[in-house]
């Protein structure tokens, strides 16, 4: 039986004037990170209740951070401290540890609704005939990354934040060799024209 995938959840903590930036035009301060905590809980939620894999939730500031105090079911993750560096750094350094553990690795952020219980599965099961897997979003980023190898090449070097992200990983996967299994595109929450795609039950978060 092969091992179920760790689920890492990157977070950053939602504090008005950190969390959410682009969204403070359209909501205010307050107003984005109410929305980034309620995005947050969501992804936890789904993590958790998708089964596929043990959750883990690497943070930025430090999981003793008491920021984080109450925010989380503390029981149901574990926690880990995203640490210095840019984005593909600290990625790179949870992916590693999860494989290097033995188990593949499904890294996901907190910006996608449409990212439901059912999708991380989807993306888990994928896992079981491919090297690797993508779940892109509509702004060229993407909003899941499974691996069952690492590669350091997939996060060095990728302009973060910007609409090339999915297309260079796809390209580095691509000239390592590595089979790919692509899944069907979704909708990060970002820029203020990107609210229309909150699911009902968030619009009140705003």
């Amino acid at each position: 039986m092969a091992q179920p995938p760790r689920i890492v959840i990157f977070a950053k903590a939602p504090v008005a004037g950190l969390a959410k930036t682009r969204l403070i035009p359209a909501l205010g301060a307050q107003g984005a990170a109410r929305l980034a905590a309620a995005l947050l809980r969501h992804a936890v939620a789904q993590a958790l209740a998708s089964a596929a894999g043990p959750v883990e939730l690497c943070v930025t500031p430090a999981p003793r951070d008491p920021v984080w105090s109450g925010l989380m079911p503390q029981a149901q993750l574990s926690w880990s401290d995203q640490g210095d560096g840019d984005l593909g750094e600290r990625m790179a350094r949870a992916a590693q540890r999860a494989l290097a553990a033995g188990s593949p690795v499904l890294l996901m952020g907190t910006d996608c609704p449409e990212l439901t219980a059912g999708r991380i599965r989807e993306a888990a099961a994928s896992l079981l005939a491919a090297d690797a897997t993508l779940v892109p979003a509509f702004d060229g980023g993407y909003v899941l990354l499974g691996l069952n190898r690492f590669d350091a090449s997939l996060f060095a070097g990728i302009a973060w934040s910007t609409a090339t992200v999915a297309q260079a990983t796809r390209a580095r996967v691509e000239q390592l060799g590595w089979s790919l299994q692509t899944l069907p595109t979704l909708h990060d929450i970002d820029e203020p024209a990107d609210l229309q795609w909150l699911p009902a039950d968030m619009q009140s978060a705003r």
